[in-house]
């Protein structure tokens, strides 16, 4: 009975050790009598094993190895285990214990993987345990409770023997009610390195450490000196703050050997935080941002982070370069914006970092290629593209891993990462034991690929283009560990570009047809790149007419890169947010520059002037701009002696401009005039303005009414004269009597004074005012030159 509880894969209990001896002495007719009073359903065929049985699937327990140091031991050292054991059963594990066991040694990769698959499948243990002594037992462990581990073992118990991968199994035995016999009730299987002995041919190791981030500026500026940048959220000031993302990406790079890649967006955007910003709130109104002093501090660690380290910049923005080949070359225009922003990137680092980097890489999604992703990554200038082996695959049926560099024509290199060590460090590396399980993995797959052959040999790892902070906690320790062993070396990616290829990698770039399906299916729609376009063209036919067009070039610009980055993969409603909200504000600024509307004008003669006011509430003065006043009559009413006429224009900022265009009215009747807008160029500009002008023209019958009324005033004016020149000679008559009236005496008294009252009476009609004559016309005909440019809106 006593042997029939022994079961494969686990150790006997105390108890059943001291049974054995007794079951040694009475192992004759008691034993035989109790053979044949086990039931069927008891586990009596287990009778002469000398270890536990498994059983199947994963267990009742569940263990996890949180911790595993040293990662790579060496002679001497002892490895420390430590985690938790969970019961998720639903009865009582009692008589429990924890132990250790070594497996067999994992030659190949592969296999690696696959115990790395079943790394809880208790069925599947076969090696013992080590010593007793390197052990931890639990007298009960109740549903649902979780019970810590720690256990040390020298490496000499190990029984380690040659160089390559050890499984190092952690496995929990106990019993239940149901099952009161000792057996393995939970497993986790870990990975132990082993090469005491520094390499003869050690592996050049290249590991991409990024530093990127997401779309955060908007294309929106202050109208102040500086130009305010406005930011779309504050989520990037949450990532460079302590603990943050970014944060950690950089204090754990700092003292690692690896290549940086950065995006220069991501640099521009926190120099920018660096100065006066502000943040758009929820409800459209900006508020000013105050991370000044946590911009400055991460911008400073990044230069010291990156000093003597060799820094690859992507192009502005990270645009997507499959998007970019699988979409956006069908839209005239969107790899101009790509050259565009590989050729800002170079100015970006050096003057925000002080180091110079290099844009000869392009790094397509997941280094996921074919052969117009190869086309598109080389158009902007560079010659190397970083793919990985999950895609770029080998079909040469080599037995073990090239190396990075692969000619693949026209003098592009493609360097392939290893897609076994980039993934590693995928999914959530919170947890302690998924986070050791990672490193441990990383460690092994580097050192199996190491054993492979006696070659020299570089090997890329480009992990994935964000990793979280825990993520990159995980990254930093497998690092950290693979320099402190003995098989491997670092590199530059520049020097693994330039190593000696292999001869029998394949150099093929895989079809269009074996692109992955599910990144296809993540690219930015055509919709995008015509949005973009569409919003260039505006761009351009704007600017030509801006006195200072940087003011509008730079953050527009750098917009429209970030409305094509990979980081809008996954988020397609909020790229085609911001896209939208880069065309709306530029068309807001354009309209800034616009006709006034008018009302009905009146002419009441054959000619006269028209004023069109072109007003400009941008803060910078426009120019290069012509305004043409079009009448669509000129039967009717010419404009400056033909059916239009055109002005240039050129209005400070923040003023009004009016035009007088000279017209002539050759009938009575309306007449509809069109003021627009035009660039030098031709080009519309703005919305046109639709007025009518009402020609009042003077006929023959008005002149004949208007002669008459003149000649009743020169007749008028002749009989008066007649009658005052009569009236002085009859004055100068009696004037004659009163100097005989002297001489004989006064003959008529009242004559001076009848003089008098003439003289007042003609005085009152020389003051009296004139009448009025007819009515001026609305529009005065005598002033035809334009007004100044110094007219201030009236706002």
């Amino acid at each position: 009975m006593a042997e029939a509880a022994d079961f494969q894969g686990t150790r006997p209990s105390p108890a059943l050790r001291r049974l054995r001896h007794l079951g040694a002495l009475l192992a004759g007719v008691p034993l035989l009598a109790g053979l044949l009073q086990l039931p069927a359903a008891a586990p009596a065929d287990a009778a002469g094993q000398d270890a536990p049985r498994a059983a199947s699937g994963a267990g009742p327990v569940s263990v996890s190895v949180d911790s595993l140091t040293p990662s790579v031991p060496t002679e001497g050292d002892t490895v420390t285990v430590s985690g938790t054991v969970t019961n998720k059963g639903k009865q009582t594990v009692t008589d429990a214990h924890v132990g250790l066991r070594v497996g067999p040694l994992l030659n190949t990769r592969s296999g690696i993987d696959n115990a790395a698959r079943n790394s809880d499948d208790v069925q599947s243990v076969v090696n013992p345990e080590i010593n007793d002594k390197y052990s931890e037992e639990f007298p009960k462990l109740t549903p649902g409770v979780s019970r810590p581990f720690s256990i040390s073992v020298p490496v000499d118990e190990l029984n380690l023997g040659e160089d390559g991968v050890y499984q190092l199994a952690v496995s929990l035995a106990g019993q239940t009610s149901a099952q009161p016999w000792e057996q393995t009730l939970g497993v986790q299987r870990t990975f132990l390195p082993w090469q005491p002995e520094e390499a003869g041919t050690q592996t050049k190791t290249t590991f991409l450490w990024p530093l990127i981030s997401t779309a955060h500026m908007t294309a929106e500026t202050g109208s102040d000196e500086q130009q305010t940048p406005v930011f779309r959220d504050d989520e990037l000031a949450e990532e460079i703050a302590p603990g943050g993302r970014l944060d950690r990406m950089v204090a754990l790079g700092r003292d690692l050997d690896v290549t940086w890649v950065i995006d220069p967006d991501l640099l521009a955007s926190v120099d920018a935080m660096t100065e006066s910003y502000e943040v758009r709130g929820e409800g459209g109104d900006n508020t000013a941002g105050s991370h000044q002093k946590i911009a400055d501090r991460w911008l400073a660690e990044v230069q010291q982070a990156v000093a003597d380290k060799e820094v690859v910049a992507l192009p502005f923005g990270d645009p997507d370069l499959a998007s970019l080949a699988h979409t956006g070359t069908a839209v005239t225009g969107s790899l101009s914006h790509l050259k565009e922003a590989t050729d800002v990137a170079v100015d970006t680092v050096e003057s925000i970092l002080h180091v110079k980097p290099t844009t000869d890489f392009a790094w397509p999604v997941n280094g996921a290629v074919d052969p117009s992703i190869i086309k598109v990554a080389t158009s902007a200038g560079a010659d190397k593209v970083i793919a990985r082996s999950d895609t770029f695959e080998e079909t040469g049926g080599l037995s073990y891993t090239p190396s990075a560099p692969r000619p693949i024509g026209g003098g592009t290199t493609a360097v392939v990462a290893d897609a076994l060590l980039s993934t590693a460090f995928q999914g959530d590396m919170t947890k302690a034991s998924t986070s050791t399980q990672a490193v441990q993995r990383f460690l092994a797959q580097s050192l199996t690929l190491g054993l492979q052959t006696g070659k020299q040999r570089s090997v890329v790892v480009a992990p994935q283009r964000t990793p979280s902070a825990s993520q990159a906690q995980t990254m930093a320790e497998a690092l950290t560990a693979l320099q402190d062993g003995t098989w491997s070396e670092p590199q530059d990616l520049a020097a693994a570009a330039k190593a000696k290829p292999d001869p029998a990698a394949t150099t093929k770039v895989p079809p269009a047809s074996a692109y992955p399906s599910s990144l296809r299916k993540h690219e930015l729609p055509r919709s995008a790149f015509e949005q973009v376009a569409r919003t260039q063209a505006k761009l351009d036919k704007f600017t030509v007419v801006l006195s200072d067009q940087s003011r509008v070039v730079t953050p527009f610009g750098r917009a429209l890169n970030r409305g094509m980055s990979v980081s809008w993969r996954g988020r397609e409603t909020d790229a085609a947010i911001y896209r939208s909200g880069v065309e709306s504000y530029l068309d807001t600024l354009i309209d800034q520059v616009k006709l006034i509307d008018k009302s009905e004008t009146k002419l009441s003669g054959r000619s006269a002037t028209i004023p069109v006011t072109v007003q400009n509430n941008l803060v910078q003065g426009v120019e290069h701009l012509v305004l043409r006043l079009t009448s669509t009559n000129p039967t009717r009413l010419e404009i400056g002696g033909d059916s239009y006429e055109e002005q240039p224009i050129t209005v400070s900022g923040g003023h009004s401009q009016s035009v007088k265009f000279t017209t002539s009215a050759n009938a009575n009747g309306r007449a509809t005039v069109v003021a627009q807008l035009y660039t030098q160029d031709g080009q519309k500009y703005g919305d046109p303005v639709t007025f009518d002008v009402k020609v009042t023209e003077i006929t023959a019958t008005v002149m004949l009414v208007i002669g008459g009324g003149v000649l009743l005033l020169v007749l008028a004016g002749f009989r008066m004269y007649t009658q005052r020149k009569r009236a002085a000679a009859r004055e100068a008559e009696e004037q004659n009597d009163e100097a005989v009236e002297d001489v004989d005496g006064p003959q008529n008294p009242e004559a001076p004074a009848a003089r008098l009252t003439e003289e007042s009476e003609a005085g009152a009609r020389a003051d009296a005012p004139e009448q009025p004559s007819d009515p001026a016309p609305d529009t005065a005909p005598e002033n035809t030159d334009p007004s100044g440019t110094g007219e201030r809106v009236d706002r």
